[in-house]
C-alpha cells in the first residue's frame, strides 16, 4: 500500500506541476542572439525584464511577456556606452536621436569642463558660449545640473566626470598661472564634492585653456583626490601631434603618483609626419598597464578630428577667455605673431591646423552669426581665397566677426592606425560629440558624422565587412569595459538584477550612413532599444520615451 500511495503521490505532482501557469514577465524578448557584454560568444536565447530590471537571461521556455518582442534571430546586447559626449544637444531635444538609434543608452560628460560647479560669471559665460542652442543654466553644482537635464526628460541615462578646468576656473578665473596652495586647496574640495555627489573622476582637456595652464602637479593633486572616492583621471592628453610622446609619459605620471585608474581620451596620432609614432605611444601606455597601472583609452572610427579655431591658435592668445581673445585679434601686432605662431610647429602646444598639412583639411561646420552661417561645409582654404586673404587671417577674421571659437574639423590621423587602434582590448569607444538630430535647431549646422555614426560604423566596418574584430569583443567594449573602468554598477551586462538597458540590432545590416558631406544621417539596424526596461527605440523608430537618468559612480 506504501508503494501504491507513494505513486500515486507523485503522478499527483507530475500532473500539477503540468498545469503550472508559465512565469510572465512585463518585456520578454526571445529568439535572439545574446552576446551578454562579457565578451564571451554569443548564445541563442531572450531577456526578460520586469520594471527597470533585467529578470531572466537565456531560455526563456515558455514565459510570457506583457510585452513580447521576437529578435528573429538578431543580436540582442547590453546599451552601448559613449565614453565621451555632451549634455548641448539633449538639451534641444532629449530623445537623444542620433545616439538612441544606435543603442547608446549612457551618455558620459565632462572633458575638460563640466556643467558644474558654477558661479555666476561661469553661468554667464556658459550661456554665452551656446550657439544655436539656447536654455538657461540656473544650476549651482554638477550634480544639480545632470539633474536638471533629467528632469526636462531624455531618453539615455547620463553621468559625468568634473572637468579637471571647472574648479580652476571657479576659483582663478581664466589666467595662466599656477594656484596658491590656498587656492588648490579649494580646487580640491570642489573635487571632492563633486566626488561625493557621484562624478566618476576628474576630466582634463590640456589643449584648450585654462586645461592647458594646469602644470602637472595641479593635476596630480586634483587626481589624488578623486582616487580617494574611487574614481578615474581621464585625459584630452597635452599633444596628440609632435610631442605627443611627452605627453603621453605625463598623463602615465599622473596615473602613477595620484595611485589611479587612467584613461585616455580618443585615442589618436596627428599629423601625417606623426602616424608611425603609434606603436612607441601603444608600448608606452603597454609598459604601464604591465608596471600595474591600470590604464585604458577609447576613440572614435575616424581619421578627422572636431573641435574649434581655438586649436588653430596658440594658447597665449585666448588666456580670459573669449572675449579677451577676440579682443587680442584686433590688434594688428597680436595678429602678426599669432599667424607666424600658426604656421609653424608647437614647441608649447598642439597646433591642429598646421598638423592637417593644409587649410584644405580644416572644414568649417558651426558658426553663430546668422551671416557667417552660409560659410558651412566649407574649408578654411576656400574661405581665404573667398576673401582674397591668408588662411591663418581668415581664422582670425572669423573668430571676431562670429563672436565664437568656430566649429571646425581637422584631417589628421591614419585609416590604419584606426585599424590597429579598434582591436585593441583595452580600448572602447566615445563620439566625441553630443546627441543630435536631423531637423530643427540641429539644421543651423553642420557636424562631424562621428555624431550620427560611431557605434554602427564599428560593427558595420570593422566588425563585419573588414573582420578585424568579433561580434562578440565589440560588444563587450562599448558595455562592459566602459562601465568597469567608470566604476558604474548593474550596466553593461546583461545579467539578472542589472539595469534593463537592452539593444537589438541586426548585424548584417546595421550600418552607418553620415559622411562629411553629409553629415545629418541617422544610422540603421537597431531595431529596438529598452532604456531601464522602457521601450525607446521599436521597430527602428522613436517611441517618444524618456526614461532616462542620471547614473552615478557606484561608491
Amino acid at each position: 500500500m506504501k508503494i501504491v500511495a507513494l505513486a500515486l503521490a507523485i503522478a499527483v505532482v507530475v500532473c500539477l506541476s503540468s498545469f503550472a501557469p508559465a512565469p510572465e514577465y512585463d518585456v520578454v524578448i526571445r529568439n535572439g542572439r545574446i552576446c551578454d557584454g562579457s565578451g564571451s560568444p554569443c548564445v541563442s536565447g531572450g531577456v526578460a525584464i520586469n520594471g527597470d530590471t533585467i529578470a531572466k537571461v537565456g531560455d526563456l521556455g515558455d514565459a510570457r511577456g506583457k510585452t513580447e518582442r521576437d529578435a528573429h534571430g538578431q543580436v540582442i546586447a547590453p546599451g552601448f556606452i559613449n565614453m565621451m559626449s555632451s549634455e548641448w544637444g539633449l538639451f534641444a531635444d532629449g530623445r537623444s536621436q542620433s545616439d538612441i538609434r544606435q543603442g547608446v543608452t549612457l551618455e558620459i560628460f565632462g572633458e575638460g569642463e563640466s556643467m558644474g560647479p558654477l558661479n555666476d560669471a561661469m553661468r554667464a559665460e556658459y550661456e554665452k558660449q551656446e550657439l544655436d542652442i539656447h536654455y538657461d543654466a540656473p544650476w549651482h553644482t554638477l550634480a544639480e545640473g545632470l539633474d536638471t537635464l533629467a528632469r526636462r526628460g531624455i531618453s539615455p541615462n547620463i553621468a559625468s566626470f568634473i572637468g579637471a578646468a571647472t574648479p580652476r576656473v571657479y576659483v582663478m578665473g581664466r589666467v595662466n598661472r599656477e594656484p596658491t596652495p590656498a587656492e588648490l586647496d579649494q580646487m580640491r574640495e570642489i573635487v571632492a564634492k563633486a566626488m561625493q555627489d557621484g562624478a566618476l573622476g576628474v576630466a582634463s582637456a590640456l589643449i584648450y585653456q585654462p586645461g592647458t595652464y594646469s602644470k602637472t602637479d595641479e593635476l596630480v593633486a586634483l587626481a589624488k583626490v578623486a582616487a580617494q572616492y574611487h574614481g578615474i583621471y581621464i585625459s584630452h592628453i597635452r599633444n596628440e601631434g609632435d610631442h605627443e610622446l611627452e605627453a603621453v609619459d605625463e598623463f602615465v605620471s599622473i596615473a602613477r603618483q595620484a595611485r589611479i585608474p587612467a584613461e585616455m581620451y580618443h585615442l589618436k596620432v596627428s599629423g601625417e609626419k606623426n602616424w608611425g609614432h603609434l606603436p612607441v605611444v601603444l608600448h608606452k601606455l603597454e609598459a604601464a598597464q604591465a608596471e600595474g597601472l591600470h590604464i585604458t583609452a577609447d576613440m572614435y572610427p575616424y581619421t578627422a578630428g572636431a573641435t574649434g579655431l581655438d586649436a588653430a591658435m596658440p594658447p597665449w592668445v585666448q588666456e580670459g577667455g573669449l572675449e579677451a581673445w577676440r579682443k587680442r585679434l584686433q590688434d594688428p601686432s597680436i595678429r602678426k605673431r599669432v599667424a607666424e605662431e600658426m604656421r609653424k610647429p608647437g614647441d608649447t602646444w598642439d597646433n591642429l591646423y598646421l598638423g592637417t598639412g593644409s587649410p584644405d583639411k580644416v572644414l568649417l561646420i558651426g558658426f553663430k552669426s546668422e551671416v557667417l552661417k552660409p560659410l558651412t561645409g566649407k574649408t578654411l582654404g576656400e574661405v581665404a581665397r573667398l576673401r582674397h586673404t591668408s588662411p591663418e587671417e581668415a581664422a582670425m577674421d572669423l573668430v571676431v566677426e562670429d563672436d565664437s571659437r568656430v566649429g571646425t574639423v581637422y584631417f589628421l590621423m591614419s585609416e590604419d592606425n584606426v585599424r590597429r587602434q579598434i582591436v585593441l582590448p583595452w580600448v572602447s569607444f566615445g563620439s566625441d560629440e553630443d546627441s543630435r538630430g536631423v531637423d530643427g535647431v540641429f539644421l543651423k549646422s553642420s557636424a562631424h558624422p562621428r555624431a550620427y555614426g560611431t557605434f554602427a560604423r564599428v560593427y558595420a566596418r570593422y566588425v563585419r565587412d573588414e573582420k578585424l574584430l568579433p561580434l562578440e569583443l565589440a560588444v563587450r567594449k562599448m558595455t562592459s569595459l566602459p562601465a568597469t573602468n567608470l566604476g558604474i554598477a548593474r550596466r553593461g551586462m546583461l545579467k539578472e538584477g542589472y539595469f534593463a538597458d537592452v539593444v537589438v540590432f541586426d548585424p548584417q545590416t546595421i550600418q552607418d550612413h553620415a559622411t562629411f558631406e553629409k553629415p545629418r544621417q541617422y544610422a540603421t539596424g537597431v531595431s529596438e532599444v529598452w532604456v531601464n526596461g522602457v521601450e525607446v527605440i521599436h521597430d527602428g523608430e522613436h517611441t517618444g520615451a524618456k526614461p532616462g537618468r542620471v547614473v552615478r559612480r557606484d561608491r
